[in-house]
């Protein structure tokens, strides 16, 4: 009677049953999400404008984790799920490129590696690097950039401000860029600093509406999640309805060459 009682605890009728078959079905479901978001990519919102205009608050953005190499272990924070502001050292597992002048990057803030940030590379290990009114020399050499237009950047909390857009060329690399109208903000100028070795100099587009490396310096190897590819989904959260849909900016290449 006892091993009967265990079977019909077990079987398909039973709580204990229906979660086994449950696991049996969509186990290999969700390892498979997981394995995908842990080492080949994870959708990212953007939640501020400091990238604009390249990217939209409201932007989805895919980005690839293996693009520099795989890292292990994991942190917790990379687990879906899983709200936790655990961080646990890092070490390169297989290396399969550097990231390069004018890559996108998803990583980890250096001052909160519980938080995910996004901004562009703009310095290389080795590079001196100094801004003057928010152009960008490296090694002693001013990156061209050109006006274009004015802009009106939306920010985050739907208040519009006036901007100047320009096209940055960062080593032949080309993408848009804005600055403020009028006198540029407190980190408008930078003098000229040495990048170290293993780190990375990152700002955003929005030159004068980023928090970026110009405060806290320098991103680690190691901190790098992935690096951002295209736009697969847009939301503006400043239109009601069905007007907040973005069709025009689905599946984006982040690295069109700017008009």
């Amino acid at each position: 009677m006892a091993e009967t009682g265990i079977e019909e605890e077990e079987g398909p009728g039973t709580v204990l049953g229906r979660i086994s078959e449950g696991i049996r079905s969509w186990g290999p479901a969700i390892f498979a999400v997981l394995f995908i978001r842990t080492f080949v990519f994870e959708p990212f919102r953007i939640p501020s404008g400091s990238m604009v205009p390249t990217l939209l608050v409201g932007d989805h953005v895919a980005v690839t984790k293996f693009s520099y190499g795989i890292w292990v272990p994991l942190t917790l924070v990379d687990i879906p799920f899983l709200d936790m502001a655990w961080v646990v050292p890092r070490y390169e597992l297989l290396k399969l490129s550097d990231p390069q002048r004018g890559d996108i990057i998803v990583f980890r803030y250096p001052q909160d590696e519980s938080t995910n940030y996004i901004k562009r590379i703009v310095g290389l290990p080795g590079d001196k690097l100094m801004v003057r009114d928010n152009q960008i020399f490296v090694n002693g050499v001013a990156q061209p950039r050109e006006y274009t237009e004015k802009y009106d950047f939306v920010n985050a909390a739907c208040r519009a401000t006036k901007t100047r857009r320009y096209v940055e060329d960062l080593g032949g690399m080309k993408h848009d860029i804005l600055t403020a109208s009028g006198m540029g903000g407190p980190l408008a100028d930078m003098p000229e600093i040495e990048i170290p070795a293993e780190r990375y100099f990152v700002m955003g587009d929005n030159r004068d509406f980023s928090e970026d490396s110009r405060r806290w310096r320098f991103v680690r190897p190691d901190q790098i999640k992935g690096k951002a590819h295209l736009v697969w989904l847009s939301w503006d959260g400043c239109s009601g309805g069905t007007g907040g849909i973005r069709m025009d900016r689905f599946f984006q290449n982040l690295y069109a060459p700017a008009q």
